[in-house]
């Protein structure tokens, strides 16, 4: 669990970063899922984007994908929500 003030931090750095994914029409798939596991694995922090065509709410696809890939929503603004997970190298100093 994230404390605040690693919320905050995060959010930080995570504000300059452009979205990495899209959930379009098709909603979260099991592919989807597999890329952002591994992208979280990577680079530990990503934004993801809701598109117009997405049917589902951005707050439960944050749950939905957070709860798939074992990480934690950061923030939640507008259509696009972070994610954040210690990766194994830990790049991120929290």
């Amino acid at each position: 669990m994230l404390t605040n003030k690693e919320k905050s931090y995060l959010r930080g750095l995570a504000q300059t970063k452009r979205a990495l994914f899209q959930i379009g029409k098709d909603g979260i798939t099991p592919n989807m899922i597999r890329t952002v596991s591994d992208s979280l694995e990577a680079h530990e922090l990503v934004k993801i984007a809701l598109l117009k065509t997405c049917a589902d709410d951005v707050r439960q696809a944050a749950l939905d994908m957070s709860g798939a890939t074992s990480s934690e929503i950061v923030q939640i603004i507008g259509r696009t929500f972070v994610l954040y997970r210690r990766s194994k190298k830990n790049k991120l100093e929290l």
